[in-house]
């Protein structure tokens, strides 16, 4: 019979721990009755009742039958605002890709005897200064 009641002291102490953390980090907007500060206290003072009064009375569900419920997405007027800015936004990224590769095909090819931009091709032989190139093969 001692074993019983131990382990009934320690359920209700593992209980009375996890209704003080639940009641202290619950969201502050579905706590039902009094304020979290008078739940926290209800609950440290009145171990076990306090924790089953919280879980039956302060703990607010995330939806109430009578309140404003989970909708459908079709019926969701910001889900379907944000469908339509996605499409906007994919479709301005797929014109500007298409910009970028007009002004890609559209530019003119370097000549022979034109000064190429210093970024634009890798030099491999040895540069004014004798050191490697840009392939880093010694000189010489």
């Amino acid at each position: 019979m001692v074993r019983v009641w131990f382990v009934i002291g320690i359920a209700a102490v593992i209980f009375w721990i996890y209704a003080i953390a639940d009641c202290a980090f619950f969201d502050r907007s579905r706590i039902r009755g009094v304020s979290r500060g008078w739940w926290v206290a209800i609950v440290v003072l009145l171990p076990v009742i306090g924790g089953i009064l919280w879980f039956l009375i302060g703990r607010g569900r995330a939806y109430r039958a009578g309140g404003k419920g989970p909708i459908a997405p079709d019926d969701d007027v910001e889900f379907l605002r944000g469908l339509r800015n996605d499409a906007e936004q994919d479709e301005r990224i797929r014109r500007l890709e298409q910009e970028l590769a007009d002004l890609d095909s559209a530019a003119p090819e370097p000549e022979e005897g034109d000064v190429p931009h210093p970024d634009s091709k890798r030099h491999d032989g040895p540069d004014a200064t004798g050191e490697a190139g840009a392939s880093g093969r010694p000189n010489g």
